[in-house]
């Protein structure tokens, strides 16, 4: 199985420009709300035309500008999962799942009862969207998207429309009724967990354009832009200056940095992730810094521990650094303490 997308669509607002290659592995399109995620899936599916460029799915062309090339929808066979799961509200759910579907009749009840049997739908099959739960709605959609075989899946956000407290076991079932599924997965969502916990390569979407795409768990641990950085999760982001090829100087945070290893010329931002700190007991080691706790926060299973640095030596350098530390590692100090951490060379995001 391969996708293959190359286009630019001009928008209100911004400037659709998309490239990726998917073959066969699950992949994740990760970006904030409004970046051109969806409007790119929906190129893909021929809902919307592109101004240029090209479709490719398993080596059939579903778009091409330059050769006049534009498939409908219903020609492209792509199984697409809208964010409101798009049920017809005066269908039942087998009539949901059916729609369309151009069999015999035998035929086509055999294969709608599968479906209602592999997605746990037995004794809804006469109900109506209204009377179903959100994750009833979620499977009946996805029973229809699969049900045609399509060869590329598109789930839009699949779990943004779902109360916060199902999320955690909807996702696990989805995961394994994807199982089911041979052909390809894209999966639009601007959750990090969701991209992390689905998809093994992921593409990184920013007002409008594609600027980068690799295997998700190396983007997350070297994410090397700025801005995949802040979608991956990294909360301390400072602007630096190279002092020398061996040492930064953090412009944000007030820090100079020593390094074992030179850096790179083009590097303009260093990231480091809240729970990359150790607790140190004075600021003798290297790279070890005094700061002051701001404040505490206490969530369930861990402390958000905000602060700033001791010894600020520029006026107006002011932004707080965020440290998350797991409820049983702290050490109960309060507002106004010090504290001293260490910032390890390897824990460090280099970021252009």
């Amino acid at each position: 199985m391969s996708l293959f997308v190359d286009i630019r669509k001009k928008l209100k607002g911004f400037y659709l420009d998309v490239s990726f290659e998917a073959n066969g592995d699950y992949l994740g399109v990760l970006g904030a709300s409004g970046s051109g995620k969806s409007m790119t899936l929906k190129c893909i599916a021929g809902i919307e035309t592109p101004d240029e460029g090209t479709i490719v799915l398993n080596g059939k062309v579903l778009f091409d500008s330059k050769n006049k090339i534009n498939l409908k929808p219903q020609e492209r066979n792509i199984g697409y999962l809208f964010q409101n799961y798009a049920l017809f509200p005066n269908m039942t759910v087998e009539e949901n799942i059916g729609i369309g579907l151009d069999l015999p009749k035998d035929e086509k009840k055999k294969k709608i009862d599968k479906m209602i049997n592999v997605f746990h739908l037995q004794g809804l099959e006469k109900k109506y969207p209204r009377q179903l739960s959100g994750g009833q709605q979620q499977r009946v959609a996805l029973a229809r998207c699969i049900i045609y075989e399509p060869d590329v899946l598109m789930l839009d956000e699949p779990f943004s429309a779902l109360d916060t407290y199902l999320k955690e076991k909807l996702q696990t079932e989805v995961l394994e009724l994807l199982k089911l599924y041979k052909g390809e997965v894209l999966m639009v969502t601007h959750s990090r967990e969701e991209v992390y916990r689905f998809c093994k390569d992921m593409v990184v979407i920013e007002k409008g354009k594609s600027i980068l795409i690799g295997n998700t768990k190396e983007t997350f641990e070297k994410p090397k832009l700025k801005e995949v950085a802040i979608l991956t999760g990294c909360k301390n982001i400072s602007k630096c200056n190279i002092i020398s090829n061996k040492k930064i100087y953090l412009t944000d945070f007030d820090i100079i940095l020593e390094l074992e290893k030179e850096i790179d010329e083009d590097i303009n931002y260093i990231g480091i992730n809240s729970n990359n700190f150790k607790i140190a007991e004075n600021k003798e080691d290297k790279n070890t810094i005094e700061f002051q706790i701001n404040k505490i926060v206490e969530d369930l299973f861990e402390y958000n521990i905000i602060l700033q640095n001791k010894n600020l030596k520029t006026q107006g350098q002011n932004k707080t650094i965020l440290y998350t530390v797991r409820k049983e590692e702290w050490d109960k100090r309060e507002t106004n303490e010090n504290l001293y951490l260490k910032i390890s060379e390897d824990k460090l995001l280099f970021l252009k």
